[in-house]
C-alpha cells in the first residue's frame, strides 16, 4: 500500500502551526498581567511620593502647633512678670521666656527644613507623574499590540484548524492512529525527513535497507532511535 506522505506532511505542518500559535496565545494573559503590574508599580511611585508629602504636611502642622503652644506659654510668662514680687522670681521667669524662645527657634528651623523637603517631594511627585504618563502610554501600546496580535493569531489558528479538519478524512485511520500516537509522545513532532541518509530530528544514520523502503513509500517506517515517522525528503516538498 502506497503511503501518501504529502498529506501527512501537510498535517504535520498544520499541527506545528497550530501548536506554535497556541503556545504563544497561552502566554498572552501572563504578558498582559505583567504589563498591568508595571503600570500599577509606576502609579505606586506617585502614591508613595504623595504619601511622603502628606506626612511632611502633617509634621509641619504638628510643629506649627508646638510653636503656638510655646508662644502661649511665653505670653503667660510675660503676664506673670507683672505679678512677681521678688527679683529671683522675675529672673526665673525671664529664663523660662528665654528658653521658650530658643525652643521656638529650634522648632521653626525644623519647619523650614520640612518646607525644603516638601519642595523636593513636590518635584519627586512631578517627576513620578511624568514617568508614569510616559510609561503608561508605552505599556498601553504594548498591551494593545498584544491584544491585536491575539485576535490575528486566533483567526489564523481557526483557518489552520479548518484546513486540518478538511484534511483528516483524507488520511487512512491506521496512519492517523500512528501519527497521533507519536505526535502526543514527541512534543507535537511526529514526522522527520531523511536528509543525507540521516534522521533530521535525532541525526541517526538510517540503514541502507530502510532507505530503500523509504524510497518505495509502501509503508510507514519509524526511526529506530527517536521513534518518529521517517519520510524521504523530495525537492518538490
Amino acid at each position: 500500500m502506497d503511503i501518501d506522505f504529502e498529506k501527512l506532511i501537510r498535517l504535520q505542518r498544520l499541527d506545528s502551526g497550530i501548536r506554535h500559535i497556541s503556545i504563544f496565545l497561552e502566554s498572552i494573559p501572563a504578558k498582559i498581567e505583567e504589563i498591568n503590574k508595571k503600570i500599577e508599580a509606576s502609579s505606586q511611585a506617585i502614591a508613595q511620593a504623595k504619601e511622603k508629602l502628606s506626612s511632611n504636611q502633617k509634621q509641619r502642622r504638628e510643629l506649627e502647633s508646638k510653636v503656638k503652644d510655646v508662644k502661649t506659654k511665653i505670653t503667660k510668662y510675660k503676664t506673670q512678670l507683672n505679678e512677681v514680687k521678688t527679683n529671683r522670681e522675675y529672673t526665673l521667669l525671664l529664663k523660662e521666656i528665654e528658653e521658650a524662645q530658643h525652643q521656638i527657634d529650634a522648632i521653626e528651623e525644623e519647619i523650614i527644613s520640612e518646607m525644603l523637603s516638601a519642595d523636593d517631594i513636590e518635584k519627586e511627585i512631578k517627576a513620578a507623574n511624568q514617568k508614569f504618563n510616559q510609561t503608561e502610554e508605552k505599556l498601553k501600546k504594548e498591551k494593545n499590540s498584544l491584544e491585536q496580535r491575539k485576535k490575528r493569531l486566533e483567526a489564523q489558528r481557526e483557518k489552520l484548524n479548518q484546513k486540518k479538519k478538511d484534511l483528516l478524512p483524507q488520511i487512512l485511520p491506521e496512519q492517523m492512529s500512528l501519527y497521533l500516537k507519536i505526535f502526543r509522545k514527541k512534543a507535537g513532532v511526529a514526522l522527520s525527513p531523511v536528509k543525507d541518509d540521516f534522521c533530521s530530528m535525532c541525526h541517526m544514520r538510517i540503514r541502507p535497507q530502510v532507505l530503500n523502503e523509504l524510497r518505495d513509500q509502501s509503508k510507514l517506517i519509524v526511526c529506530e532511535n527517536c521513534g518518529r515517522i521517517l519520510y524521504w525528503l523530495k525537492k518538490s516538498v
